[in-house]
């Protein structure tokens, strides 16, 4: 685990210089939300939808002994990790929306081991179902999922987060990785 060593309650104060200078849109843009379509769960609903559809027209099967148990632990883990990572949200008083401005900067439970817990169990769930539903299609799709989020999102969160809390959010970037 890293030890982050930030204001647990971080309220929003400002833009770093070098934040700003690199953004391509305006502060006060990224300021007020990150964006304004909530990408990552429409993408991990569209990639379920696409991986059923694949796997009944185009079958194409994953037939390992451990697929299935080692794909019910992925979903349960990613679960998990989902629920864990909005109770953090929630206790800290902030969204969980994607699209929606964050009013603190949450970085205990599992935010203290990556910045993107949710986007993370949503791949786990993605290669999970693949692997207990025996369908290849969600392999592939996970990956392209982890890709478009972080386009569409998470580009986006970060220059909202760091317009929102400067110094603050740089620290936390320094010290926890985006992804694992």
């Amino acid at each position: 685990m890293t030890d982050v060593r930030i204001d647990q309650t971080a309220q929003p104060t400002g833009t770093s210089y070098r934040q700003a200078r690199r953004s391509g849109m305006p502060m006060n843009a990224c300021k007020k939300r990150p964006t304004i379509f909530p990408w990552p769960p429409v993408l991990l609903v569209t990639a379920v939808i696409a991986g059923l559809v694949l796997g009944h027209n185009a079958p194409y099967e994953i037939t390992f002994p451990m697929a299935r148990p080692s794909g019910l632990a992925l979903i349960v883990t990613g679960l998990l990790i989902d629920i864990w990572a909005m109770a953090a949200l929630r206790k800290a008083r902030t969204t969980i929306w994607p699209n929606r401005s964050s009013s603190h900067l949450v970085v205990n439970g599992p935010f203290s081991y990556t910045r993107n817990p949710i986007y993370i169990s949503n791949v786990m769930l993605l290669l999970g179902a693949g692997l207990l539903l025996g369908n290849f299609w969600f392999i592939p799709l996970a990956v392209i999922d982890a890709v478009l989020t972080y386009f569409l999102a998470i580009r986006r969160e970060e220059k909202h987060l760091n317009a929102n809390f400067g110094y603050k959010y740089e620290a936390y970037c320094r010290a926890v990785r985006r992804w694992i």
